[in-house]
């Protein structure tokens, strides 16, 4: 029997060369919907927990005086995931002189694709 078997170096290295270049065009796409995605979430949650402290205190004539209490009260379900730092206690607190929760902000000091910082969403 004659003849080449296998691949020779040069092939190798020219298909190696072909995927590493795929990778280079496909992984910053990707990276960047995952960026976007986590942004996305994090606009719900703040929406939709802002919606449950203002619920709150349409209901009971003030404001909660934590996060926990909107979930003890059945405003929320769950403490909401900061999804930039994958913490559910990861939140900027914006109380009144009382101490009563007013607003919520991501403590993720690290800039949006839309160049503004989480933590003044």
């Amino acid at each position: 029997m004659t003849g080449k078997r296998g691949f020779t170096l040069i092939e190798l290295l020219v298909a190696l060369a072909i995927v590493g270049l795929l990778l280079a065009i496909v992984a910053p796409r990707y990276f960047g919907a995952l960026g976007k995605s986590e942004e996305t979430v994090l606009r719900s949650n703040l929406a939709l927990t802002r919606n449950a402290i203002d619920q709150f205190h349409a209901d009971k004539g003030r404001y909660p005086a934590s996060l926990q209490e909107l979930v003890d009260l059945h405003y929320l379900r769950s403490l909401p995931m900061d999804p930039i730092l994958k913490r559910d206690d990861a939140w900027q607190m914006v109380t009144d002189s009382n101490g009563q929760l007013r607003d919520l902000h991501s403590a993720a000091t690290t800039q949006a694709n839309d160049g503004t910082r989480y933590n003044t969403w």
